[in-house]
């Protein structure tokens, strides 16, 4: 079972590079490509075929082709990707853990906003990943989950929080149920745009990546498209023109708390990708305006932090329960803003 929870999407520019060649025999018979690379190449589907064909990564005899187009006798089809990926072997680097608890089966830790989960296109080093295999060795890998050893869960980059890691095949294969399952429990704090009317509520809503922008995601709530997701929140602190909510993920999809907001028309406080790094409630009072932006400063990132981890010991079957304090940068922005409008 691979698990695929949140995660970022941190890419760089692609270089194009050839992963397949056919020259096609003098005896073949007409055939739409999608169907002859989908038979030809392991694991391809027509529907991935389609979108290498729609981006312009597969050429017929030189030129780009539509998806009607039919193989010939003697064309030479060529198949681009990005570059190949990287060898799944991570290099251990000596980076500090924030432990929360570890015993002979699995480790909770508390990420810092800034670092990456695991090695990816952009970031091959300095991710949590590195510092695991420094710290200890023999990490488990699932199957798909190559590269990315002991991972059952991902958080985003400048997401703070709580993440658990397994330290057996045994405790990763009983992890991976409990988030497929929705049996694991998450709360996260984040800071939003506007004051929320109502107290608490439910989001249901697919999430799916954006058509116009594949490195952010859409909520589609007729279901069309993405996957089902979940969100249950709460408002904890109304602060005028921002509010400190609590969510609970049902579903661990990708951005999903930062996709869900967005679409609730209160995106996350200085969240770049979703539109919350600009004011978006208050006064154009030019003191108004320096303050919001010293806010972004002290906190360079979305406001979100993972704040607590429950689940199941896949072991003693003990139900484990961990909490992450706020981290300083979210914690000074909460203060500031508190200030700001108790005293304004």
């Amino acid at each position: 079972m691979s698990m695929q929870p949140e995660e970022d999407f941190e890419e760089e520019e692609l270089e194009l590079y050839e992963h397949f060649k056919f020259i096609i025999d003098k005896g073949q018979t007409p055939i739409r490509i999608d169907k002859f690379l989908t038979d030809k190449i392991a694991f391809a589907t027509r529907n991935k075929i389609q979108q290498a064909i729609d981006a312009g990564l597969i050429q017929v005899n030189g030129e780009s082709i539509k998806g009607s187009y039919k193989v010939k006798p003697l064309d030479d089809i060529r198949v681009h990707m990005g570059k190949p990926p990287r060898d799944t072997e991570v290099v251990p680097e000596d980076i500090p853990l924030n432990i929360v608890f570890e015993d002979q089966h699995l480790l909770v830790v508390n990420k810092e906003a800034g670092m990456v989960v695991h090695p990816a296109h952009g970031n091959w080093t300095g991710t949590l990943v590195n510092a695991l295999v420094f710290y200890f060795q023999n990490l488990p890998e699932m199957k798909g989950n190559e590269g990315r050893p002991g991972l059952v869960h991902r958080i985003d980059k400048d997401t703070s929080g709580l993440l658990v890691i397994a330290k057996s095949e045994e405790a990763m294969t009983h992890l991976a149920s409990q988030f497929f399952h929705h049996t694991i429990e998450r709360t996260y704090l984040a800071l939003v745009w506007g004051e929320i009317e109502e107290e608490g509520g439910t989001i249901t809503g697919n999430v799916g990546r954006s058509a116009k922008n594949r490195k952010i995601m859409d909520v589609f709530p007729d279901g069309s498209q993405g996957k089902h997701a979940v969100t249950h929140w709460k408002v904890l602190n109304r602060l005028r023109y921002v509010s400190l909510i609590q969510c609970n993920l049902e579903t661990g999809r990708t951005h999903q708390i930062r996709a869900h907001m967005k679409y609730l028309g209160h995106p996350l406080f200085n969240d770049a990708t979703y539109g919350g790094d600009k004011i978006r409630k208050g006064t154009q009072f030019s003191k108004y305006k320096t303050f919001v932006h010293n806010a972004f400063n002290l906190l360079p990132r979305q406001a979100l932090h993972a704040k607590s981890l429950g689940f199941i010991h896949p072991v003693t079957k003990e139900k484990l329960y961990f909490e992450a304090p706020l981290p300083q940068d979210f914690q000074a922005v909460l203060d500031k803003w508190e200030n700001y409008v108790n005293f304004e």
